[in-house]
C-alpha cells in the first residue's frame, strides 16, 4: 500500500473552522474542521480564537497550531474521503473540558 505525499502550500479561511488548503500538485480542498475538534489535541480548536491561529509550518508543509495540533497533508488533500473517517473516530475521543 502506498501513500501519497503532499505539501500544504498555501490556506484561506472560507468559514468559521473552514479553511481552502492548497496543495503543491495545484489542487485545493476546502476542510470543514468542525466534525473533527474533539479530544485532548484537536478540542481546544473549537475556540474559534485558538483555531484561527493556525499557519502553514515550512519544514512540515501542512497546517499546524500553537497547541500542537496538525494533520497530515495527505489527509487534508483527500479530505472528501479521510475527514468521514475522522469524523467518526472523534465521536470517540474524550471531550475536552473547559
Amino acid at each position: 500500500m502506498r501513500h501519497a505525499v503532499h505539501a500544504v502550500t498555501g490556506f484561506e479561511k472560507v468559514a468559521p473552522f473552514t479553511l481552502r488548503v492548497r496543495f503543491e500538485d495545484g489542487t485545493a480542498q476546502v476542510v470543514d474542521f468542525r466534525p473533527v475538534l474533539a479530544g485532548e489535541v484537536f478540542g481546544p480548536l473549537a475556540d474559534a480564537r485558538v483555531f484561527d491561529q493556525v499557519r502553514l509550518d515550512e519544514e512540515s508543509r501542512t497546517l499546524v497550531w500553537p497547541n500542537g495540533a496538525d494533520f497530515d497533508p495527505a489527509t487534508l488533500h483527500d479530505w472528501h474521503e479521510e475527514g468521514p473517517r475522522m469524523a467518526a473516530l472523534a465521536k470517540s475521543w474524550t471531550p475536552v473540558r473547559r
